[in-house]
């Protein structure tokens, strides 16, 4: 696998499950990367000098040499294409590739509507429709677990950028109040990518997790 010519600057908020993914991908990938802590409470996001790599002032964002993307599944694709050569991770046949682009776009609807607001209401007290949330997430771990009943990965037998989109604001979704022990087929996925090697994990927030 190519490796960049110096450590790929991540700039990223430690809470962040859009900024998980791209540290855990790059984690997985294997490639030397540097944390760059983004203050979103002191609204370091919104200085000229982080508005110049993302005007909508979000994390994650990395720096890979000249090359910048922003935008985490964004982030997801420019590494599988850049690094993993042998398409593993983001399968090179239409087929294939349409299915992981599926879940991508599940993770920027129901994820980010779902299981990741109601995070982000309980986690930063947001006057928010947490019920609506509750709906939304009820409705995607139901497809999530009925696919992951077939299969070990959401595409198939072998992971994929599609599971690290969705991995980190489901393996949270306690902290939204949301409990996993229905799910059986979700936590034995969530284990199994617990189990790759170089997973790392996101921080947990300080908001107790639902029984």
């Amino acid at each position: 696998m190519t490796k960049p010519a110096q450590p790929i600057k991540l700039y990223r908020f430690a809470l962040s499950g859009h900024a998980h993914r791209a540290e855990l991908f790059l984690s997985l990938l294997g490639l030397p990367f540097e944390r760059i802590n983004i203050d979103l409470a002191k609204g370091e996001q919104k200085t000229p000098a982080f508005l110049a790599k993302n005007p909508f002032g979000q994390v994650p964002v990395i720096e890979d040499g000249d090359v910048a993307i922003a935008d985490s599944n964004a982030i997801l694709v420019y590494l599988a294409q850049r690094y993993d050569h042998a398409g593993t991770w983001l399968p090179r046949d239409p087929v294939g590739a349409a299915h992981v682009q599926r879940w991508l776009s599940v993770a920027a609807g129901q994820l980010a509507f779902g299981p990741a607001l109601a995070r982000v209401i309980r986690l930063f007290k947001r006057p928010m429709d947490a019920k609506m949330c509750m709906a939304i997430t009820g409705q995607l771990f139901a497809v999530m677990e009925a696919t992951l009943a077939r299969q070990e990965f959401l595409v198939g037998a072998a992971p994929t950028i599609a599971d690290v989109a969705l991995y980190s604001y489901t393996a949270h979704a306690p902290e939204g109040g949301i409990a996993l022990e229905p799910y059986q087929n979700i936590r034995a996925w969530l284990a199994r990518i617990e189990a790759l090697p170089g997973f790392v994990p996101m921080q947990r927030s300080p908001v107790p997790e639902a029984a």
